[in-house]
């Protein structure tokens, strides 16, 4: 997040798909909604079961752990000490955790309909790149758009208030949830379902000029 707080110079950060309400200034975790160990162990034996070629991650506090089998995409260099099995790692309730299949043997969609249908009970499950064989995993109940309609009513603001850009099922919670919701247009082809608009591509600056146009609509004093 250093760069958004540079960027930005105020404000809390809600990170890890809704997991965490973050202190964007003060470098501090406000609060967590952790994954229970026993959902940990239960959802990784029932992937393994369906999905033999799948690997693990865990994040919690600031450490990431994973096993030799998983690829690490962006956080590679994060752990240097991979483990032959994720359960070594499962120590502590966790604020996210990550399976991949690093063969390619299913995308993320249908990794994300099997874990739906076989552990929906267990955890949240979503993913944030159709173009990989990866899901992430946060806390039952736990997603985008839950937190942020809780930190949102503790504001006193409501869904007519906020405004949502979104553009994988990860952001699907938080598009559906808030009056004014944009789907970016490169993104998944499912996001318009859940979004109220849809933006231009990232690469054609769709969020920058959304934002330009709601900052000169009148306000209630004009």
């Amino acid at each position: 997040m250093p760069e958004i707080r540079e960027a930005f110079g105020f404000g809390n950060a809600i990170c890890a798909n809704g997991a965490m309400h973050y202190d964007l200034m003060n470098d501090r975790v406000l609060e967590e909604w952790l994954i229970p160990l026993d959902a940990q162990f239960e959802f990784v034996k029932r992937m393994r079961a369906l999905v033999p070629s799948i690997s693990f991650a865990t994040e919690y506090g600031d450490e990431f752990h994973h096993e030799s089998a998983y690829i690490p995409r962006w956080d590679v260099g994060v752990d240097i000490s991979p483990v032959l099995r994720i359960e070594e790692k499962l120590l502590k309730p966790a604020y996210k955790m990550l399976a991949r299949c690093s063969d390619y043997e299913h995308t993320s969609d249908e990794l994300l309909d099997i874990a739906h249908r076989e552990t929906g009970d267990l955890v949240t499950i979503t993913h944030s790149n159709a173009g990989e064989s990866l899901l992430e995993i946060s806390a039952l109940g736990v997603s985008k758009g839950q937190t942020l309609a809780k930190l949102t009513a503790r504001m006193g603001f409501t869904s007519k208030d906020v405004v949502t850009f979104g553009d994988n099922p990860n952001d699907f919670s938080m598009l559906s949830w808030a009056d004014r919701s944009w789907a970016m247009a490169d993104g998944h082809p499912s996001a318009p379902q859940y979004s109220k608009f849809v933006a231009e591509p990232h690469h054609l600056d769709g969020v920058a000029i959304i934002i330009e146009e709601l900052l000169t609509l009148p306000t209630e004093e004009d």
